[in-house]
């Protein structure tokens, strides 16, 4: 089954532990997620269900492509990892 895992940067703000999660897209994973773990939702999703701009979600080794809708396809032993967005300029 896959699993999602935070970064230390957004486990400071809401507790968000490591937990595998049943589905075969991100949406459908994240959505599990949320199931166990509801106060994480706001943090990475907006009022949309979109991925909020300060977030990043790599799927394996790549960055989610479709962030609006999360439609990207998972396997079984899939990593999502979950981060805060770095901007600076």
């Amino acid at each position: 089954m896959p699993s999602i895992a935070f970064t230390a940067n957004l486990r400071r703000h809401v507790a968000c532990p490591a937990a595998v999660v049943q589905g075969a897209t991100v949406a459908e994973c994240l959505a599990s997620y949320f199931q166990q773990q509801p106060q994480v939702r706001t943090y990475v999703l907006d009022e949309q269900s979109q991925v909020r701009r300060h977030v990043v979600v790599f799927v394996g080794a790549d960055q989610l492509r479709d962030p609006a809708t999360q439609s990207d396809p998972v396997l079984p032993d899939t990593e999502i990892t979950v981060m805060q967005a770095l901007s600076g300029g």
